[in-house]
């Protein structure tokens, strides 16, 4: 015969254990707590150092790559950065509002692209208005190329991409995003970007293969005589000349530094540049405007540093725009230069 044991628990060992597993618990809970407290605190800590200050840092640092997209979206490196300078003020009046920013990068990002976006539906309702086209019948600003636009080679070629497959192509393989942040950024699925990329490449390739037909700019004579005198005097320092052929309303555009309007305020430009010696200038066009392209004569190298852009009205100079503390917009220009 097998004897059977039977444990029979008595109410001090069942307090006992009930005691420890209150205490278990509330150990639990109060590792939880602090988890979860830890997570809010370090979320308020990254929002608390994330200020004003920190903001105007990460613009100054990631204004290239900004402008770099955004050149690539609209085919233009001058309407690129009117396009960065507009999301760049979107960026700072939403900043108060927009609570804690894990990822700087891709929030700016994304307020450039649809600064983009917007800029493209403008545009081509503009155009629409000019046409039969009826603007509001408008879906698609960018499936065809705009004969009308002067743009360097590959930003051409990107401008023949709908806007979807150019987005995440240039995202993707130019600026050098994941597929999750280009995701995030375009605020679309993962299959969806996959798709566009595929198609986008695809048809980059077929671009690549077809040659490149498009017309010389030309610049008129006379505007062509204009640009060559204000090199040859700024060449030669004669900034009292130079100042002779300002307009009265002329306006200064020193990309990323100072806007300044009137003959006197602009003058004090010229003054600048006499006390500098790395540029020479050289008649030419950007995107066939009428452009002075500077290079630095210390170096052998005859690539462009930067580029000015010029404006008269009839024979006086009402608009000057300088890129010289923007030199990222050279990348990709269309620059001709005329020697």
């Amino acid at each position: 015969m097998r004897a059977t044991t039977t444990s029979i628990s008595c109410p001090r060992d069942e307090t006992r254990r009930t005691s420890k597993d209150r205490k278990r618990g509330y150990a639990i809970a109060t590792t939880m707590e602090r988890l979860e407290i830890g997570v809010l605190m370090s979320e308020q800590a990254a929002t608390a150092i994330f200020t004003r200050e920190r903001l105007d840092s990460v613009l100054s640092e990631l204004r290239p790559k900004l402008h770099r997209y955004c050149a690539r979206m609209t085919g233009s490196v001058i309407d690129a950065e009117d396009i960065v300078q507009e999301a760049i003020v979107k960026a700072i009046e939403a900043f108060p509002q927009a609570g804690s920013i894990a990822n700087a990068e891709g929030w700016l990002i994304r307020i450039a692209h649809n600064t983009a976006l917007d800029f493209l539906r403008r545009r081509a309702r503009q155009e629409a208005i000019g046409s039969d086209e009826d603007p509001e019948m408008v879906v698609d600003p960018i499936a065809t190329v705009d004969d009308r636009l002067s743009v360097a080679t590959s930003l051409r070629t990107f401008m023949r991409l709908p806007v979807a497959q150019r987005s995440s192509v240039i995202l993707m393989d130019v600026l050098g995003y994941s597929l999750g942040e280009v995701s995030n950024i375009l605020d679309n699925g993962i299959p969806a970007v996959k798709a566009a990329l595929h198609r986008g490449r695809v048809r980059l390739r077929e671009i690549a293969q077809e040659p490149d037909d498009s017309p010389l700019p030309v610049l008129a004579g006379s505007e062509r005589a204009l640009l060559a005198a204000y090199v040859a005097r700024f060449n030669a320092r004669d900034f009292d000349t130079i100042r002779t052929m300002l307009a009265d309303e002329v306006r200064l555009d020193l990309v990323t530094k100072l806007r300044r309007s009137g003959r006197s305020e602009v003058t004090n430009y010229f003054s600048r540049y006499s006390e500098i010696d790395d540029w020479h200038f050289v008649p030419g066009l950007v995107e066939r405007r009428p452009a002075v392209i500077v290079r630095d004569p210390r170096t052998a190298s005859r690539t462009p540093s930067y580029f000015i852009l010029l404006e008269w009205a009839g024979d006086r100079l009402v608009n000057i725009r300088d890129f010289r503390f923007a030199r990222y917009a050279t990348e990709g220009a269309e620059l001709f230069v005329m020697e």
